[in-house]
């Protein structure tokens, strides 16, 4: 799969080990940086950038690091057609992906360590989207929601 992964400073060390598990495993990887630790960079910086491949189909899916993941999550959330979320277990992971058609996966480089963010990496990846009608519905809903705010915002 095409992936593509960002990161600020609070999960710079994160982002290196799942680059270095994503390629191991077969994907490509497109880094979106941060490229050096930095301690005053900031995730927009990163995360848009990704964000904005992901809704353009650049790449099939994101990975989305800060310390927190909060912002991460918020941030990437912005760009139209996004569809992320901060994940902390294993059943989000998949169930983001098959039920709300989740493109990008957040996650805290100091809430999470290497090997459960790979779980979760790894299930994100695998998952599908279930295309049930009831999911479809709501996800039109949420689509209606974003041409409604870009409309507005011109």
């Amino acid at each position: 799969m095409h992936v593509g992964i960002a990161t600020d400073h609070g999960g710079f060390d994160l982002k290196r080990d799942l680059i270095t598990r994503l390629r191991a495993a077969g994907h490509d990887v497109v880094d979106f940086g941060a490229d050096k630790l930095t301690s005053d960079d900031d995730y927009p910086d990163y995360v848009i950038p990704l964000a904005r491949a992901v809704a353009a189909g650049k790449v099939e899916r994101g990975v989305a690091v800060c310390g927190s993941g909060v912002g991460a999550s918020v941030c990437a959330n912005k760009v139209p057609g996004v569809r992320a979320a901060l994940i902390h277990d294993h059943f989000s992971a998949g169930q983001g992906v098959e039920d709300d058609h989740m493109n990008i996966i957040c996650l805290g480089g100091r809430t999470v360590g290497s090997s459960v963010a790979w779980d979760l990496v790894q299930t994100f990846l695998a998952a599908a989207f279930s295309q049930a009608p009831r999911h479809l519905r709501r996800l039109s809903k949420v689509a209606r929601l974003e041409c409604q705010q870009t409309r507005t915002s011109r």
